[in-house]
């Protein structure tokens, strides 16, 4: 396949994650069924059923001109953003990326990583029925397109959990056991570029951190509550993006 059409097909498959990370953020919080339909957040009024094309990704937002066609309600802007983004991101992964098992691992990690940042943005939790099925997908795709790399895999997926869980131990009130899990579905799914992934999370997380305490001051600073999972969703990206880079060079120097 070729570059662009591999791009063209990261473009839309993104775009339909950024589709299931809305749905998943919406309903899985508070348990609605996830095959209900409308998908998109426009509530059926008299009867009027919701057009097909309505809940196309971006494409339906985009023509409803940002209200449910049925009642007339605003659409949430965020769900635009999603899905636009998403996309760009797992375009940009096949662009970046030059092999199959790489590209496949880094757009599935991308439609993990978005939807466990919005639940934990809204909820400041991780849920469970995210990491596992992303966990036992990421060793699938592992065995299948790169046989050799899984050890590797789960050697770093180990080890990053295990780095976040000490973490916990020691500041149980910033950290939870979802930050520990998606740090090792990072682990799996970037493997040893996760220590990329972790050191840019931990550190664009204590520079917000240091940026609130500085406003607010120390002691209402360290009361602000801050979900971590956005921050392990960012380096999750840059160790896409920049990881094996970053580790190649940290070998090679280190050798030298």
């Amino acid at each position: 396949m070729s570059t662009a059409l591999a791009a063209v097909v990261a473009g839309l498959a993104g775009a339909a994650l950024g589709s299931l990370a809305n749905l998943l953020a919406d309903r899985m919080p508070s348990g609605a069924s996830l095959l209900e339909r409308p998908y998109r957040r426009c509530p059926e009024s008299a009867g009027q059923a919701v057009r097909w094309y309505d809940e196309l990704p971006i494409i339906g937002w985009l023509t409803l001109g940002r209200r449910c066609r049925s009642s007339g309600e605003s659409l949430p802007r965020r769900d635009l953003v999603v899905e636009a983004l998403t996309a760009a991101l797992a375009v940009a992964v096949v662009l970046a990326r030059h092999q199959t098992a790489p590209r496949v691992l880094g757009v599935v990690l991308v439609g993990v990583l978005m939807p466990a940042s919005l639940i934990d943005l809204d909820t400041r939790k991780i849920p469970n029925r995210i990491t596992g099925p992303a966990a036992v997908l990421a060793i699938v795709l592992g065995a299948v397109l790169k046989p050799s790399g899984l050890s590797e895999q789960l050697v770093a997926g180990a080890a990053a959990a295990g780095f976040l869980f000490i973490f916990a131990l020691i500041y149980p009130r910033g950290l939870g056991m979802g930050d520990v899990k998606l740090a090792g579905v990072l682990g799996l799914y970037l493997g040893r570029s996760v220590a990329v992934a972790l050191f840019a999370g931990v550190i664009s997380g204590a520079l917000l951190g240091i940026g609130i305490m500085a406003r607010l001051g120390v002691a209402k600073g360290r009361k602000t509550g801050i979900p971590f999972g956005p921050f392990l969703a960012l380096g999750g990206v840059i160790g896409i993006f920049v990881g094996p880079q970053i580790v190649h060079w940290y070998v090679h120097s280190v050798s030298h």
